[in-house]
């Protein structure tokens, strides 16, 4: 049997209040209902209601009696949203890099100093590199779908971001060191690709481009992952100038997709 911390505990009974008002998103509920649906105490359920409320992920109604869903929550659900429909979006372009190249084919997204993996395709090529996986996150500069990100931001940002991440970075080893990766950056902005020759695993290659948002900034990268003979050479850049054209391809229709609420409204 698992028992729950007393920090994890709060923070389910939290959730479980705001999935109850969730029920009645127009008209919302009292603090009394919320008492009786959930069997917290009303000191409790007022004290996480309060906390909610302080955090714009609930707010009251005019009567000041009724408990509402706040802006907050609008906020994170929209990113999520955008997060499940970029990577719907990303999925047949994934799928025909995976094809063309045989190879394991990535989608990552950028969150901060940092890019995450969000999501996968495999190649039909039997010998795989596992250096990256959906839920991996390196630091930017690290990975290559990192060093194809923070290439394409001003210098400024890319040195803040690098300054951001160095104790991470730096645990990757000597060649991420600050000299290094900046020579890596620029030799991206001149491939418009970026290459990581065997650096976090001796062997295992990996290729990346970035795929930019409405603003032209770096949101996402496009990457493929494999052993060096399959990544290198004349192969390599024609896999690179592939994943360019895939990332520019990308990058238009989220701009078209993602800015065209905004555009009715």
């Amino acid at each position: 049997m698992t028992t729950s911390t007393p920090g994890s505990q709060t923070l389910e009974r939290g959730i479980a209040l705001l999935r109850l008002i969730a029920t009645r998103p127009s008209q919302g509920m009292t603090t009394a209902e919320l008492v009786g649906a959930s069997a917290l105490t009303r000191p409790t359920a007022h004290r996480l209601l309060t906390s909610l409320e302080r955090l714009g992920m609930l707010e009251r109604d005019e009567s000041g009696r009724r408990w509402l869903l706040g802006p907050e929550l609008y906020v994170l659900g929209t990113l999520s949203a955008q997060r499940v429909q970029v990577e719907a979006r990303a999925r047949p372009h994934l799928r025909r890099i995976a094809d063309l190249t045989e190879e394991s084919a990535f989608l990552s997204v950028r969150r901060g100093a940092f890019t995450v993996c969000l999501a996968r395709e495999e190649g039909a090529f039997p010998i795989r590199s596992f250096v990256l996986q959906v839920g991996s996150r390196f630091p930017l500069g690290v990975a290559s779908a990192g060093m194809a990100v923070i290439a394409r931001l001003e210098d400024a940002e890319a040195d803040e971001m690098l300054a951001a991440s160095a104790d991470e970075r730096e645990a990757y080893g000597t060649a991420f060191d600050l000299d290094t990766v900046h020579e890596q950056m620029a030799e991206t902005r001149r491939r418009g690709y970026a290459l990581n020759p065997g650096k976090i695993v001796n062997g295992s290659y990996g290729i990346g481009a970035a795929v930019l948002s409405a603003q032209g900034r770096p949101e996402w990268a496009l990457s493929v992952t494999g052993i060096e003979q399959r990544l290198s050479g004349e192969r390599g850049a024609w896999i690179g100038d592939l994943l360019r054209q895939e990332a520019q391809a990308l990058g238009q229709e989220l701009r078209h997709e993602l800015s065209a609420p905004a555009a009715e409204a």
